[in-house]
């Protein structure tokens, strides 16, 4: 389970960020995190991965704190950011080399999965190229394998799909739809709500810092579509 409790963290030059945020998601769920720019999302993310601070509150991934244990948490889990910064220098396959000594990967269990996911999100023959040669999509793609490559607990994408054709996007959900029927929890960012309706069972909608939905996705939408109701609560409506 994935258990985060008030947190929150709040930027002093701007106030924005996230307030008494709080939610659980158990093995299985895909949980879709909405709200519009600014509204604290990804201040959420990087507060649940470790790259922020946070003023309050306490995340736990299967009982391990992160403030307590952030090492082992951060063993659980798998990120991939709106905006990927990876290392110019290395190549694709160096990265993922790298990636698979930290998680403790084996080369034979890369080297099973590798050649499939290659194929299926269309990285094409760029693994020995250098990074700093890779397109934005690229550059994505290359977080996905990374995080694919391993079973973390917790899977956190914000905005995945962004940069991928749709015969690649549609590889990603079936993945995550496999993972999480494994056990993985997914927390996914994202703008998309077309694809956020079919892919997710739990939603969360912030605005202005602030919690205004938390709900199964089968019971917001026997009210209103995803659409409407984020059009109402940003004021669109």
């Amino acid at each position: 389970m994935l258990s985060i409790n008030n947190l929150t963290k709040v930027h002093k030059e701007t106030e924005k960020g996230i307030r008494n945020l709080t939610l659980n998601l158990d093995a299985g769920d895909i949980c879709a995190f909405i709200g519009m720019n600014g509204a604290g999302k990804t201040t959420s993310i990087k507060s649940i991965v470790g790259i922020h601070s946070f003023d309050q509150g306490e995340i736990t991934l299967n009982d391990v704190s992160l403030k307590n244990n952030p090492t082992e948490f951060k063993q659980m889990i798998g990120y991939s950011p709106d905006s990927p910064i990876l290392y110019e220098y290395m190549t694709g396959h160096s990265y993922l080399e790298l990636i698979a000594s930290i998680y403790q990967i084996s080369l034979d269990t890369v080297n099973e999965q590798l050649d499939n996911l290659l194929e299926n999100l269309h990285f094409g023959n760029a693994l020995y190229d250098l990074i700093s040669t890779y397109s934005y999509g690229m550059k994505q793609r290359l977080v996905l394998i990374s995080i694919l490559l391993h079973h973390p607990k917790l899977i956190i994408l914000d905005e995945p799909f962004v940069g991928l054709d749709p015969n690649a996007t549609f590889f990603l959900q079936e993945i995550i739809k496999k993972r999480a029927s494994e056990g993985a929890i997914v927390l996914y960012s994202t703008h998309v709500l077309e694809i956020a309706e079919k892919l997710c069972n739990k939603v969360v909608m912030i605005h202005n810092g602030t919690v205004v939905v938390n709900d199964s996705m089968a019971n917001l939408l026997s009210k209103s579509t995803l659409s409407e109701k984020f059009r109402s609560i940003s004021g669109h409506d």
